[in-house]
């Protein structure tokens, strides 16, 4: 969700307990992934409009006592318009494409395409913020995107799964990465609960003219209104909560690692709730993606 953090430094407060970190970090990895087994599990009873804004709605309800108690930082006009692309793109659109997406993909398959956003970050940062292009980078993005190729591939020989629903899972990717940008700049300025909070009501604005079906679904208050406020609660405003603590006291690159285990995390858990696997050849692409992560980071050697 986010890789940032509000908490004071430590000062003279003792370190926290070695485990705790560790924990934090687990618990936050282990409801990101459930999240995409929850949305492949009501996908076709919910709209993806209804389970975005419903997840998004709840989790600013979760987050707004933080925000009260953080106090209110006043965005500038700029601020705003970062704030509203952000919340658009990543909350909005994002949530829309996913959920729409699997609709047609399986769990596991989504969670691995999601892991090219960082890729897709890596390459809008050079027009935008001015960073170089370089070999490691041109290399890892051509890698990442023959991971999708083959990802996408390996779901035209599953009955289940189609290129269109990759493509907007790819279309989310995108969104993640645009989020991650506009944040890199809010984040210098405006507490970062604030930021999610306004993301999540500007994205919840996005999703609610298609959701229709949200109404009906509240008044019924069957499963699928819990499985939407367990999104709400666990995966997006809980995992912020766990994840901003577990950086606080571990090295943040070292820590983004740990988001590659997301996929396999989600495909273990579609296994054992509802009993789905990814295709053998989506598991190719997906470390053929992660590859590419990875080599996007890597920095050239400076010149003698």
């Amino acid at each position: 969700m986010t890789t940032t953090s509000d908490a004071p430094g430590t000062g003279t407060t003792s370190p926290p307990a070695a485990w705790l970190p560790l924990a934090a970090c687990g618990i936050t990895l282990v409801m990101w992934a459930s999240a995409f087994v929850v949305i492949r599990h009501v996908a076709h009873d919910v709209s993806p409009g209804a389970l975005g804004a419903g997840r998004l709605l709840v989790a600013a309800l979760v987050v707004l006592p933080l925000v009260l108690r953080k106090g209110w930082v006043r965005p500038t006009s700029r601020e705003w318009w970062l704030l509203a692309v952000g919340g658009v793109g990543w909350f909005g659109i994002y949530n829309l494409a996913l959920n729409a997406g699997e609709r047609h993909v399986d769990a596991g398959t989504a969670a691995m395409i999601i892991q090219i956003g960082p890729v897709i970050v890596a390459l809008l940062a050079v027009p935008l913020f001015g960073e170089r292009m370089h070999a490691w980078l041109l290399g890892g993005m051509l890698v990442g995107f023959a991971g999708v190729a083959v990802i996408a591939r390996g779901s035209t020989t599953d009955a289940d799964a189609s290129l269109v629903g990759v493509a907007l899972v790819l279309v989310a990717a995108a969104m993640y990465a645009v989020g991650v940008l506009t944040q890199k700049v809010l984040l210098r300025r405006i507490p970062s609960v604030q930021v999610v909070f306004v993301s999540f009501l500007m994205g919840a604005a996005t999703c609610l003219p298609f959701a229709s079906d949200l109404p009906a679904i509240v008044g019924d208050g069957g499963a699928e209104l819990w499985w939407i406020v367990y999104l709400g609660v666990l995966p997006t405003a809980v995992a912020f909560t766990t994840w901003a603590y577990a950086l606080t006291h571990t090295d943040a690159g070292k820590l983004s690692l740990t988001t590659f285990l997301v996929p396999g995390i989600a495909t273990v858990i579609a296994w054992l709730l509802i009993d789905e696997v990814p295709p053998s050849l989506t598991f190719l692409g997906g470390a053929l993606a992660i590859v590419g992560v990875l080599m996007t980071r890597r920095r050239p050697r400076a010149a003698a």
